[in-house]
């Protein structure tokens, strides 16, 4: 199956009476490699992901999933993908285990292939010791570990995260990462995932910018940063006034930021010219290199700011 696209999408369009959601989408993913959706909310990235999980029909266009058309032949489909969304979809009221083995069951997986497949998700995760908690005791990082570890408890070989480490703390969102990694590199998975974190798929192999329904950009984040990476101060004004005159001066170069101002670097002298002239206004400094949160804000005029993050920490 290796020769075979994880996922195609052809021309796939999308309305909600007359806003448009998605407009021409067109791209593959190849197996076992990371795919990354970045937008802003609104963008259209949960629609698609919806389309692709068989929530929603497109209203034109094809999708499949390794050759399986997700309109045509949705049971197919779903079998093949392995779902961590935004929301918590886990049942509280049970323990970890049942949560498995509930989802097991719907999957049709056999009782002893079921069984053993809890005990190698759970070891995988590090929740073994954990299997007979119930989920509501549980923090926002174990809980999202427990929701990897549900969605491949069937024969996945795609895994779809919608903003999996929105709510976790940094720890919590470092430590997901790495399991996630870890269960690639054993089971050969395919990734696709959406987050605010634009650090976190700095290690994609593709990376997709959407917004308003259409792809903006689509290479490898090498390349992309190559193409659109530009270098940003990043600063923080003494006081309103000297904002204002900064912006003043630079109305091209300067983005607002839920901190401060980002000021763009147009060449090698501004820099200095830049301090020299601006120095005594700002509080606090940072010069930001090339990457990819610099892509996205040069492609679409605008930060992908991220959600803050909260709820419990986790191992």
């Amino acid at each position: 199956m290796m020769d075979i696209p994880a996922v195609e999408f052809q021309d796939i369009g999308k309305r909600y009476g007359r806003k448009v959601a998605l407009e021409g989408i067109t791209f593959t993913v190849e197996p076992g490699t990371v795919f990354a959706l970045l937008g802003p909310n609104g963008a259209g990235k949960t629609t698609l992901l919806h389309i692709l999980c068989t929530i929603l029909p497109p209203d034109s266009g094809t999708a499949k999933i390794m050759g399986a058309d997700v309109v045509r032949q949705p049971t197919q489909a779903r079998r093949r993908l392995g779902v961590v969304f935004q929301q918590s979809s886990l049942d509280g009221r049970l323990t970890v285990e049942e949560n498995l083995e509930f989802h097991g069951i719907v999957y049709g997986v056999p009782r002893a292939l079921r069984r053993r497949r809890i005990a190698e998700m759970l070891d995988a995760v590090e929740l073994s010791d954990r299997r007979a908690a119930l989920v509501q005791t549980l923090s926002a990082g174990l809980r999202r570990r427990l929701e990897i570890a549900r969605a491949l408890i069937h024969d996945a070989r795609i895994l779809i995260m919608d903003e999996p480490t929105v709510g976790l703390d940094a720890r919590s969102r470092e430590n997901m990462w790495r399991y996630v990694d870890k269960l690639r590199a054993e089971r050969g998975l395919t990734v696709i995932v959406t987050t605010h974190y634009v650090e976190e798929v700095e290690g994609s192999d593709k990376v997709c910018i959407i917004d308003h329904g259409k792809i903006l950009a689509l290479d490898t984040p090498e390349r992309l940063k190559a193409m659109h990476g530009q270098e940003y101060i990043r600063l923080v004004p003494v006081d309103a006034e000297a904002g204002e005159a900064i912006t003043s001066r630079f109305p091209d170069l300067v983005t607002p930021a839920p901190d401060g101002l980002l000021v763009r670097i147009p060449d090698e002298g501004f820099r200095r010219s830049f301090l020299l002239e601006f120095g005594d206004s700002i509080s606090q400094l940072s010069f930001d290199r090339q990457s990819l949160e610099s892509v996205f804000l040069a492609i679409t005029g605008r930060q992908l700011a991220p959600t803050a993050t909260t709820g419990g920490t986790g191992k």
